[in-house]
């Protein structure tokens, strides 16, 4: 098939890749200059393992193009995905301008007599039929259209294992044409296909990742508890984790969740609710509780640091990612710079994106050895690999006094004793 992906973030880039991967033409369209250009020489912008090379795989396979030309890419196009952003507004509602305004160019593009379009964006229930009434608006009457959701449940760092292996494809549509077109592009995928209405699509992906959202927030909950009770929250949870109706993932205590999905997305249910008269209080509180516990680090942090001078380990908002928004690290930061503290901060891929946000309040390192040098404390913020299995030796001679910050939980508390290093973890004893 020929398909065109507008966006080429984590969502838009990734599914090009793969679908190009598969054998397909993918035309991926975007809206600056500078970062086209650099895609078409392989560099894909944003970090995920794997994803480099399999972009630069496929433009010597002459199998993804890059333009900023609706009409070029849309006009010989049998499916078209909208992958574009859709933020948060300030009320938490989804801001659904670049869909809007995405609709309206894929509308004027479309040429041939049939095209299936596709929202891969999370959108509230009932945005894509507002896209195809904004599409019927802008079309010529000789071609045809069908619209659809298929949503992504890619996770960043392990991007690329989702979306060619995904737990399942959900596709949404009203036209059993663009059901069957959706199904034979995603033929090679070796996942169930779920197969339900618009509505249903589109809040798949909210009730999913609200959930996971929920989970978290849980397990920080229950952490809140065992430190008040004397508990250890991973004994309790390993335990309720074996009970099969429940299971262990992302039952992880920690410093809160993060990143481009989850923070909006329950933002966005909540502004769901409230609008269709709902009762919200329950994503409410997931909400606060994932504030709290970031709130309750930093506190401990700046209450319990024997000195100012901070080394800083992870700035994304998990590990194997570049990606910075909604990072519990960015609150910490500014938490700590508040209360006047220097920090020395290493993260082995998001220092740049932090730069541009931060610039020099901050000191940036090329090694987590230097950022531990003559600091007062050191403060885990992610749990990125190449931490987990330090020189623990070394971290004591560098550090002025042996004290551990472990907003992740990634050491054992039992030997941070034998170390002879103060520690402080999330709900642990």
């Amino acid at each position: 098939m020929t398909i065109t992906i507008v966006g080429h973030g984590y969502v838009g880039l990734v599914t090009a890749c793969v679908f190009a991967d598969f054998g397909n033409v993918v035309h991926v369209i975007g809206h600056t200059k500078e970062k086209i250009d650099r895609l078409k020489k392989g560099d894909p912008i944003i970090y995920e393992p794997g994803l480099k090379e399999l972009l630069q795989k496929n433009l010597k396979g002459n199998r993804i193009f890059f333009t900023m030309e609706y009409q070029q890419a849309v006009a010989v196009s049998d499916i078209v995905f909208i992958t574009v952003g859709t933020p948060p507004k300030e009320s938490g509602e989804a801001d659904l301008s670049a869909v809007v305004d995405v609709a309206r160019k894929i509308g004027s593009a479309l040429k041939k007599k049939f095209t299936v379009v596709s929202c891969k964006s999370t959108v509230p229930v009932g945005t894509n039929k507002k896209i195809e009434t904004i599409i019927k608006r802008h079309k010529s009457k000789s071609v045809d259209f069908a619209v659809a959701s298929v949503p992504e449940f890619l996770r960043e760092g392990t991007a690329l294992g989702d979306t060619y292996k995904p737990d399942r494809v959900v596709i949404g549509s009203d036209s059993k044409r663009a059901v069957k077109m959706l199904l034979e592009l995603h033929e090679p995928i070796p996942s169930k296909k779920i197969i339900t209405n618009l509505a249903s699509a589109e809040l798949i992906k909210y009730t999913s990742n609200c959930m996971l959202a929920t989970k978290i927030s849980f397990a920080n909950l229950i952490a809140l508890y065992c430190e008040s009770l004397g508990a250890d929250v991973e004994m309790v949870l390993e335990a309720v984790g074996m009970d099969s109706r429940i299971g262990r993932n992302f039952l992880y205590p920690g410093i809160g969740y993060g990143g481009s999905c989850l923070p909006k997305d329950v933002k966005a249910f909540i502004s769901i609710a409230r609008n269709n008269k709902v009762d919200a209080g329950f994503f409410e509180e997931v909400e606060k509780v994932n504030s709290t516990v970031r709130d309750n680090f930093a506190e401990t942090v700046i209450k319990m640091s024997p000195g100012k001078k901070i080394a800083f380990l992870g700035l994304s908002f998990k590990p194997n990612t570049d990606d910075i928004r909604e990072a519990p690290s960015l609150y910490l930061i500014a938490d700590l710079l508040k209360h006047g503290f220097e920090i020395k901060a290493f993260d082995p891929v998001a220092a740049d994106n932090v730069k541009k946000i931060l610039g020099d309040k901050i000191k940036f390192v090329n090694d987590p050895y230097e950022a531990m040098e003559k600091a007062d404390a050191l403060v885990i913020a992610t749990e990125w690999n190449e931490f987990k299995q330090i020189d623990f030796a070394r971290v004591k001679k560098l550090l002025k006094n042996p004290v551990i910050f472990d907003g992740r939980n990634i050491y054992s508390p039992d030997l941070m004793k034998k170390q002879g290093f103060k520690y402080f973890s999330i709900g642990r004893i």
